[in-house]
């Protein structure tokens, strides 16, 4: 993967984590972030940058509900449907419904949105994704929202500006120490 091989050729720490079981709620997957970055912690000294594609995000946003906000410098979310997805409407899986535009799970998530986590945000979304509609839905009010244009869903994660633009984000956290 061009994200784990550019980390280890930066010799940076990192911790690669999959949302299993794949059809738990989303909060479920919160202990799984958690050990995550206790990892990276006790590697670094230093808080991690997150970054998260599709419904990791949403696992982010759920970990930063029940953690502080110091414990991370920055959030960087790849297609992650924040406020939903028409798609979930027809899901039968358990946190199919929570990413519900209109349901009580993404409400909730929503309503614990504050200033202070938008400045940690960066979220990166396309207008043609085709598994958060609408594109808007990835985008979070007050963060650093990016656009990429003619993208799909996992070919986001891919683009060349994505990656190069959140690895530029811990390169100048690295020099902001020097």
């Amino acid at each position: 993967m061009p994200w784990l091989e550019q980390l280890n050729t930066d010799g940076r720490a990192f911790v690669a984590v999959n949302l299993e079981p794949v059809f738990t709620g989303i909060d479920d997957y919160v202990n799984l972030l958690e050990d995550a970055v206790l990892k990276v912690e006790r590697s670094t000294g230093r808080p991690p940058l997150l970054v998260c594609h599709s419904m990791g995000g949403l696992v982010a946003r759920a970990w930063l509900r029940r953690t502080d906000l110091a414990r991370v410098e920055r959030v960087v979310t790849i297609g992650t449907p924040h406020n939903g997805t028409w798609y979930a409407r027809f899901s039968r899986v358990c946190n199919g419904p929570e990413m519900d535009p209109n349901g009580p799970w993404m409400a909730q998530l929503n309503g614990a949105w504050t200033p202070q986590l938008a400045a940690r945000f960066t979220c990166w979304y396309s207008n043609c994704d085709n598994i958060v509609q609408p594109p808007l839905a990835a985008t979070l009010p007050g963060a650093d929202n990016r656009l990429v244009q003619g993208a799909a869903h996992i070919e986001l994660a891919f683009r060349t500006e994505v990656m190069q633009g959140t690895l530029a984000m811990l390169r100048d956290d690295a020099s902001a120490d020097s």
